[in-house]
């Protein structure tokens, strides 16, 4: 019988084009980020892009310069259909997050973000700063980024600063500070922050990109006529408190008819030796 792991390299070997995860995972620790193209087939994409378009349709867009005033944000992912559990517990995604975080990690935050035509480049940021520890050091949290419609230079490809992940204090033009979360304040300037050997992270459609909670990066400028969409599930080790709290965000009778795996990332699950029992006991037995 095969052993788990032997299962996990046989189910994410097609993804890695030759190379071994250690080869994949050289580059993630030098770069801060690694992409897969195609990932996703199109009947695949289709399934998110039917199921987020319901919400979608409601236009709500974002509160602050950080959400972005052109912007659409959908929370709680895994409470509003069961579909979006495929991308949280794609076997690709998985791998990453187990080696980088240990089994036990949980979802830090799972959101879909819809960049619509006009909308401004995002602050600058890194996504376990709310943590509040020192850098440099190692990441706490992972990002992953699935293109549901292809990004590009002109609609706001994600943009990146490689290498930025090993910096330490350092902050670059045009960081996110305390008023950009700041609720009715939607200002923000465009062509602010153009960092020298930042990139953006142009994929196809159906494309994943892993990023590590120390690297720098932001939303770019959508100067386009058409929408830029991703979902983004990001996981955090398992002793760390979720940005989005997903025991509350996920009723537990819709939390007990996702997959085993994704329970485990709810919160469902025990970082060693009892982190996170409910009443003394493991908490799956609340499902």
């Amino acid at each position: 019988m095969a052993t788990l792991a032997e299962t996990n390299r046989h189910d994410i070997a097609p993804y890695l084009g030759g190379r071994s995860l250690d080869e994949v995972f050289e580059q993630f620790d030098r770069d801060g980020y690694v992409i897969f193209e195609n990932v996703l087939d199109e009947a695949a994409v289709q399934r998110q892009v039917e199921a987020l378009e319901v919400w979608l349709s409601k236009d709500l867009r974002g509160r602050n310069n950080f959400e972005g005033a052109d912007s659409n944000r959908i929370y709680a992912m895994l409470a509003k259909d069961p579909v979006f559990a495929e991308l949280v517990s794609h076997p690709l995604q998985i791998a990453f997050a187990e080696r980088e975080l240990g089994t036990s990690f949980l979802i830090y935050a799972c959101l879909a973000i819809n960049l619509l035509p006009g909308e401004t480049a995002q602050p600058w940021h890194f996504d376990d700063s709310h943590c509040g520890l020192a850098r440099p050091r190692a990441p706490l949290s992972l990002s992953t980024f699935w293109s549901l419609t292809e990004t590009t230079q002109e609609n706001g490809a994600t943009e990146i600063i490689p290498g930025s992940h090993l910096w330490g204090e350092e902050r670059p033009e045009g960081a996110s500070a305390p008023e950009d979360f700041l609720t009715g304040k939607t200002d923000k300037e465009d062509g602010v922050g153009n960092v020298e050997g930042a990139i953006k992270a142009t994929m196809p459609a159906g494309s994943l990109m892993l990023a590590k909670g120390t690297l720098w990066h932001r939303g770019g400028a959508n100067r386009s006529n058409d929408r830029r969409l991703i979902v983004t599930p990001q996981f955090c080790m398992g002793w760390c408190r979720p940005l989005e709290q997903q025991l509350l965000a996920v009723p537990p009778e819709k939390a007990a008819k996702l997959p085993e795996r994704v329970q485990e990332m709810l919160g469902y699950s025990i970082h060693e030796p009892f982190m996170g029992y409910v009443d003394g006991m493991h908490p799956k037995r609340v499902l």
